[in-house]
């Protein structure tokens, strides 16, 4: 039993820690060159000074959707892993994680949503950056992130205390 909680718990901190680089860091879009766009700012590389030079991402409707879709799903598996420790040391033996495991499914439907809507509206969100590129590897992380939630969500609501 102790090895079946190590293996969930280190499956959640991983979901978390994708989640966090694919909210936070800066390759959502990739475009020719060695210029990468995110969710909070679209970072530009300068020639001249060698600097990146960054601004504010555009008032768009869906990418703010998408924004803030990626914080929700942040707040909500960690409120999912904090759940499962407080269920871990204060439910009663035979037990299920339905909490946990219902805020771990709402983590991968709103990875889902957002990755989603992002792929849906990438050229409306891109509008006006020169065409071509690709996604960047924050946008995998965060497709990669949504199977592990809903299964983790799945174990947790199966997932019984025993002593």
């Amino acid at each position: 039993m102790s090895l079946l909680l190590l293996v969930v718990s280190a499956l959640h901190i991983l979901i978390l820690i994708l989640l966090f680089v694919a909210t936070l860091d800066k390759s959502w879009w990739t475009l020719p060159g060695k210029e990468s766009l995110n969710l909070w700012y679209d970072c530009t590389w300068n020639n001249d000074t060698r600097t990146w030079a960054c601004s504010n991402v555009s008032e768009n409707g869906w990418l703010k959707a998408v924004q803030v879709l990626m914080v929700l799903s942040l707040i909500l598996c960690c409120l999912s892993f904090i759940l499962f420790m407080f269920q871990l040391y204060t439910m009663r033996r035979g037990g299920l994680f339905y909490a946990t495991g219902l805020c771990q499914l709402c983590t991968s439907v709103a990875v889902f949503s957002g990755a989603l809507i992002y792929v849906i509206h990438a050229e409306e969100i891109l509008a006006k950056h020169p065409r071509g590129g690709s996604f960047g590897y924050c946008f995998v992380l965060a497709w990669v992130a949504f199977p592990l939630a809903l299964v983790s969500g799945i174990v947790y609501i199966h997932l019984r205390k025993r002593e």
